[in-house]
């Protein structure tokens, strides 16, 4: 309530929301997982599940409190408190060329418009041309002028985008946008 531009959950995501949002995270091989704004981390514990010790999964959290205390709950998981917007530059801070799936639990509704720009610009500029980039929305906020934004944002951004159908077992309950084949500019 305090700070509803960086923290924009009234509680965790659901088991549920976090399945439905990590799933693009293959099953095999070596993957590169970015996570943008993992919070408590019910979206990092479905990654590393998923993950099984494969892969590189980064993991950024502008909060520097909330990582650290991320940090020690997955000490496999490379988390660094930043600001998103700087994704390529960590990912090349890294080593790392690219990114294969971005999972995002930003609270997007919440952001100005210049804001929303330049973070998925980071996000097109660091996946593959054949990676996946997944984030929520609250059903409640779809009518918001914010929300409707950040839709079109993702329509012109990305070439496919697909809304999933309602999860019902969130608090509040939300949908995933699943988003693939950024558009270059």
């Amino acid at each position: 309530m305090r700070a509803p531009t960086v923290i924009g959950a009234v509680a965790p995501s659901s088991r549920r929301l976090s399945e439905v949002v990590t799933s693009p995270v293959p099953e095999t091989g070596d993957p590169v997982i970015v996570e943008l704004g993992p919070g408590t981390g019910p979206f990092t514990a479905a990654i590393q599940q998923r993950l099984g010790g494969r892969g590189h999964h980064l993991a950024i959290e502008i909060n520097e409190p909330m990582a650290k205390r991320l940090a020690r709950r997955f000490p496999k998981v490379d988390i660094v408190s930043a600001d998103a917007a700087t994704l390529p530059e960590l990912l090349a801070e890294r080593g790392l060329t690219h990114a294969d799936v971005v999972v995002s639990g930003l609270p997007w509704a919440a952001f100005p418009g210049d804001l929303q720009r330049r973070l998925l610009s980071a996000v097109t500029r660091s996946l593959l041309p054949s990676g996946a980039f997944t984030t929520f929305a609250y059903a409640h906020a779809v009518p918001l002028s914010t929300a409707r934004r950040f839709r079109h944002l993702l329509r012109t951004t990305f070439e496919e985008v697909v809304p999933g159908r309602t999860v019902w077992r969130n608090l509040p309950p939300a949908f995933v946008y699943n988003a693939r084949r950024p558009r270059q500019p």
